[in-house]
């Protein structure tokens, strides 16, 4: 067996395909290193839900010989992930994060899973999270079966969720990317706050099937990788229609960088107060010098104002509407009581009282959400703003203690989950030996364009190779 440098665990999955191509590395090598890497580390940061190193070895045994007799799937071929522990896998225990479903086996795969088996990637375990993935409203990092993500730069700090352990996963080279996923915020924060790259596809975009409900209109599963480019390359891999997801929204992608538009005719959204106001005093001068890397990839930064809707109520509201009607039984059974978090279990509880009008009321205005939306990406490209204000939060720290300022661009996370928009958060510098990010909004389908600026970027700079 080929002895594997500690780098390896923080090269790219482009890097890691082109080893396996060119046989420096098989994929046995590669996924035995991070399996075992995964099962000694990952209780370090709470990251790990089960580990699965015999069915990853023997998959990547048959890999092997795959690229033996010359079937080449592609990129993700002997590539090792993980994935949040929301999604199935047949025959193991899916926890969701939560107590009451510690003992789960569902008889099937999720639809993602099965699509990265077809492109020769190997599952090596399951990955923490927020129980119930954050339904009813969880107050500290805390909530969850495993204990609170803990951030692989600074333990005391928190590594976001409610996709803690994927985020955790790539930043401390436990794996080569991961599958999270996003109903408000739950892809992007984790990605910011850990210094990775993650990807909030378009609502639809992915299926679902197989991955818990927390909100049917909301839901959406997503990478989490060291790269732009990664990203795409895994989201071409999940994408496309799916019959069993009722959301679906029956399209494909490819990751098509080759024909990505210039940067300098992107016209990109922002709003100043974002880099300076809003942002916390001490990021201030890492999201300043952010914007001026990303006005030298050529695209034109225009300044710009988000249509004006109560973005958090609306999202509440359909959020708690659905996931009271998806969470019933777990109310009603008495269960809920064996939550972590107290003010998630109430508001599990209060969920089930939402009125009809409510919901249809906040449907309607959600409509106009998307319609206000579109109008805006009639003029521009793209939106950016900061990923967070700042860096990761005290572990320890409730998430209620700090309100975000008013301006600007606050509430993109619940807009953008509201109109179904993709979003790609990137690191962007540090702050206390902290990683900070960006995100880029786009409309929707629109995954290619944001890739580009987040490639542009990451061409131009090297915090996306800082790892803890």
């Amino acid at each position: 067996m080929a002895e594997l440098g500690p780098e390896i665990f923080f090269a790219t999955v482009v890097e890691l395909g082109a080893k396996i191509a060119a046989r420096e590395v098989s994929a046995e090598e590669l996924v035995r290193a991070f399996a075992n890497r995964l099962e000694q580390l990952g209780p370090r940061y709470n990251a790990l839900a089960l580990p699965l190193p015999e069915q990853a070895i023997r998959a990547a045994k048959e890999v092997d010989k795959e690229i033996k007799r010359g079937r080449l799937r592609g990129p993700l071929q002997g590539i090792p992930y993980g994935v949040k522990d929301l999604l199935s896998f047949a025959g193991q225990i899916t926890t969701w994060g939560a107590k009451p479903y510690a003992a789960q086996i569902f008889d099937y795969n999720a639809t993602v899973i099965d699509k990265l088996a077809s492109a020769g990637a190997v599952l090596t375990g399951k990955l923490s999270m927020v129980e119930l993935a954050g339904g009813g409203g969880y107050r500290l990092p805390s909530a969850s079966l495993f204990g609170a993500g803990l951030n692989p730069w600074d333990r005391t700090r928190w590594s976001g969720g409610s996709s803690s352990g994927s985020a955790t996963a790539v930043a401390a080279g436990l794996a080569p990317f991961a599958l999270g996923s996003e109903t408000s915020g739950s892809i992007l924060t984790p990605a910011s706050y850990c210094g990775v790259t993650g990807l909030r596809p378009t609502y639809g975009l992915v299926s679902r099937h197989g991955a818990m409900a927390l909100s049917w209109t909301l839901d959406k599963i997503g990478p989490f990788a060291r790269t732009a480019e990664d990203c795409g390359i895994v989201l071409q891999a999940i994408a496309g229609s799916d019959s069993k997801d009722h959301g679906s929204a029956g399209k494909s992608f490819y990751y098509t960088p080759q024909y990505a538009r210039p940067m300098k005719d992107l016209k990109v959204g922002y709003a100043p107060i974002d880099f300076t106001d809003r942002a916390d005093a001490g990021a201030r001068p890492a999201f300043a010098a952010a914007l001026a890397a990303l006005k030298e990839t050529g695209v034109q930064l225009i300044e710009t104002k988000l249509p004006q809707f109560p973005y958090g109520p609306i999202l509440s509201t359909i959020l708690n509407a659905e996931q009271g009607s998806i969470f019933e039984p777990l109310i009603a059974s008495g269960k809920v009581e064996e939550l972590a978090d107290p003010a998630q279990i109430a508001g599990l509880k209060a969920s089930l009282d939402v009125a009809a009008k409510d919901y249809l009321k906040a449907m309607r205005i959600r409509r106009l959400i998307q319609e206000a939306y579109a109008k805006l990406f009639a003029e521009v490209d793209a939106l950016v703003t900061t990923g967070r204000n700042g860096p990761a939060t005290p572990v320890n720290q409730p998430l209620d203690a700090v309100q975000a300022a008013p301006g600007g661009f606050n509430g993109i996370i619940q807009a953008g989950n509201l109109a179904g928009l993709p979003a790609l958060a990137f690191p962007c510098g540090f702050v206390d030996k902290l990683p900070v990010a960006l995100q880029v909004v786009g409309p929707p389908f629109s995954e290619n364009v944001l890739l580009a600026v987040g490639k542009a970027f990451q061409a131009g700079t090297d915090w996306h190779k800082r790892h803890p």
